[in-house]
């Protein structure tokens, strides 16, 4: 997977702690990643499902 132009951005709650990175600036895939490790894995997501992990997230 090419993350050349994956712009990585934190959520806005997560204030200076460690937190997960998103990248949804990709065609057709949305990268996440740990913000402590930034050369790790990274987990690869399509839009859809994101978006259905992230409304699952803020129902609860």
């Amino acid at each position: 997977m090419d993350l050349t132009g994956a712009t990585w951005r934190t959520a806005t709650r997560s204030g200076n702690t460690d937190c997960v990175e998103v990248a949804d600036n990709l065609p057709d895939v949305v990268a996440v990643r740990d913000s402590k490790d930034r050369q790790g894995p990274v987990l690869a997501f399509t839009p859809q499902t994101w978006q259905t992990f992230v409304g699952q997230v803020k129902r609860r």
